[in-house]
């Protein structure tokens, strides 16, 4: 049977071989088909009649006669019901649906995907839904450049260099500051050797940093041109025993503090691993060394991406096992860190699945679904995925899971506004940090339990947590730790009036750069609400900082409280956007915060104010 493509990516159009296939007519027939699919549980008529037609003398019949302009010219595919639901079968395929549910399809061929959505058609007639677009925008490109990155590194992984510099050249056109794709596209050169190619590159990424953005080259790009195993004693024989030695040794280092030290000991148990011929133990090899790197050494790009798609290619695509499980969970906390949730949400189910019969897996992975669920303001999943994440860590008898599971939660009770829930948490985590002498975790949780404080105004308690959580953060060099407690500074002078040190603080925290991308909108947030209070010019900076970031990471609580910036600012579509993208979130503390800055919307002739509740903000 011949497949019949929508083609929302690009100029929108359908596709049917050998045939010329009826076209829906108007923007909006488009635009009401390109909502529906982007809407996994479905909208009501009455809402997209009033995001589409908010102008029509009938909402409704003008939604009815686009409804049936799409069922003339897409025969067999089903848009009914109430709330609406769109239902695709087989011919019909739609490209910006095959990339949302990309992960259940690890073969798609992520070439095929260009342009932008709903390309060359504008709706400012209907500002919210123009937002919304604007959002689902970033949000397509987003995933369309992880997809790239990602089959760039499994192609490096199955020793296939020529497609992986293919694919990681079709990502930088879409995005040349992308360090990771660079970094691939660097290893993919010196793997098929040319080198001379790869030196130029590097020596092109280093002047297009510096002239573009003022910045150096990253690390990773210089690192892709010398990356190099070390050199194993040739006389050490190659057998399980010897690599578990390693392993062991790698893992006593680590605890002990010796970072350097262990992570040498693991890179040494996988160049022996691959010499045992054992697959199996080349890949527990190479996730152990993976895992230490990205929670002992702040490891986060393209090497590590690298070494986990190597790990899965030694394990082999359908074995259900530790190994796989642990590979498949630290590629999304990767991509849950990158702000890619859609990515994310599909290697942390497949990592569940491996981990089937495996509880202390099982709670890890539910750890970071947590995670991914807090990230994108879907509260309810996120409690229980962490308190299950919980119950199984004190199952197993894993302390420093259930103090991870635990903070996370307390975080998400402190979003919403619950206090005294988030302090139970809080003050659990802190506790098992201390009996597992957990120092590197503890920045977090005393940042966090410190803005607990100073949402229930005990500033001096906070104040005590939040300046240990800076210094903390700032002697491991944790940029993400920073980034928060930066935030939390800037937010408690707020509290006492002083929005000079407020600013100050501000400052601090956007100099480093947090490779989890929540901090990196959460600065800003806090960065646009003081400056648009204060009415400093970089107000406008600060808020499109954050819509765009926010947009492109489906953070959906950071996209409405951006466009509430934007409406402080006197854009009128943003204010009108804001209530409607809120009705999808629920969150008790957001929904109070709206009601202040509506407050404030409509007293054009005072100063707007700070939040001074700012429980979970």
């Amino acid at each position: 049977m011949a497949e019949n493509w929508i083609r929302l990516l690009g100029p929108p159009a359908i596709e049917s071989p050998g045939t010329t296939p009826v076209q829906p007519r108007g923007r909006k027939a488009w635009a009401v088909f390109a909502y529906l699919a982007l809407q996994a549980d479905g909208t009501s008529r009455s809402r997209t009649a009033s995001l589409l037609f908010p102008d029509a003398a009938d909402p409704l019949g003008a939604l009815r006669w686009n409804l049936s302009e799409l069922r003339r010219a897409l025969d067999g595919v089903t848009v009914a019901g109430d709330p609406l639901q769109l239902e695709l079968l087989p011919p019909w395929h739609c490209d910006a649906l095959e990339v949302v549910d990309s992960a259940a399809n690890p073969a798609l061929e992520p070439r095929g995907f260009t342009g932008q959505l709903l390309e060359g058609l504008s709706f400012a007639d209907c500002p919210v839904f123009d937002s919304w677009l604007a959002d689902q925008r970033y949000r397509l490109d987003n995933v369309v450049q992880s997809l790239l990155y990602e089959a760039a590194l499994a192609a490096l992984a199955s020793g296939a260099p020529g497609e992986a510099a293919e694919l990681a050249t079709l990502a930088l056109e879409r995005n040349p500051f992308h360090a990771d794709s660079n970094a691939v596209l660097v290893k993919a050169l010196v793997a098929l050797g040319e080198h001379r190619r790869a030196h130029e590159h590097v020596s092109k990424c280093g002047n297009l940093y510096r002239q573009e953005l003022g910045l150096p080259l990253p690390s990773e790009i210089r690192r892709a041109l010398s990356a190099a195993a070390p050199e194993a004693d040739p006389g050490m024989p190659a057998t399980e025993a010897t690599v578990r030695s390693y392993l062991d040794a790698g893992g006593a280092s680590l605890w002990a503090g010796a970072v350097d030290r262990g992570l040498e000991q693991l890179r040494l148990a996988v160049v022996l691993a691959q010499r045992t011929g054992n697959t199996h133990l080349l890949a527990e090899s190479l996730v152990t060394l993976s895992a230490a790197l990205i929670h002992q050494a702040g490891g986060r790009g393209a090497e590590v991406a690298d070494f986990l798609h190597r790990a899965l290619q030694a394990e082999g695509p359908d074995g259900a096992s530790r190994t796989a499980a642990a590979a498949y969970r630290e590629l999304g906390y990767l991509s849950v860190q990158r702000g890619v949730p859609d990515r994310a949400a599909g290697w942390l189910d497949r990592a569940m699945l491996a981990a089937e019969g495996f509880p202390d897996e099982q709670a890890r992975v539910l750890a970071i679904q947590g995670m991914l669920a807090s990230d994108t303001a879907r509260y309810e999943a996120a409690v229980t995925a962490l308190t299950e994440s919980g119950r199984l860590a004190k199952a197993v008898g894993n302390r420093r899971q259930q103090a991870f599971s635990e903070a996370l939660l307390g975080r998400v009770r402190l979003l919403r506004g619950e206090l005294e829930q988030a302090a139970i948490s809080l003050d659990r985590a802190l506790v098992w940090i201390a009996e597992e002498h957990w120092t590197a975790f503890e920045p977090f949780v005393a940042g966090v339990r410190g803005e607990t404080y100073l949402a229930a105004g005990q500033l001096e308690q906070a104040a005590g947590l939040i300046d240990r959580s800076w210094v903390m953060a700032e002697l491991a060099g944790d940029h993400c730790y920073m980034a928060l407690a930066a935030g939390a500074e800037a937010r408690l002078f707020v509290e006492h009036g002083d929005l000079t040190a407020a600013e100050h603080w501000i400052d601090r925290g956007l100099k480093p750069k947090p490779w989890y991308l929540w901090y990196s909108a959460r600065l800003p947030d806090t960065a646009a609400e003081v400056s648009v209070a204060s009415r400093s010019p970089r107000a406008a900076a600060f808020v499109e900082r954050l819509v765009e970031l926010a947009s492109r990471s489906g953070m959906r609580e950071f996209v409405v409280r951006g466009q509430s910036h934007r409406a402080m600012l006197g854009d009128e579509g943003a204010a009108q956007a804001v209530p409607w993208l809120a009705k999808e979130i629920d969150n008790p503390a957001l929904a109070a915060f709206l009601a202040q800055r509506h407050q404030w919307l409509n007293r054009p002739n005072q100063t707007p104010g700070l939040t001074k509740s700012r429980a979970g903000q």
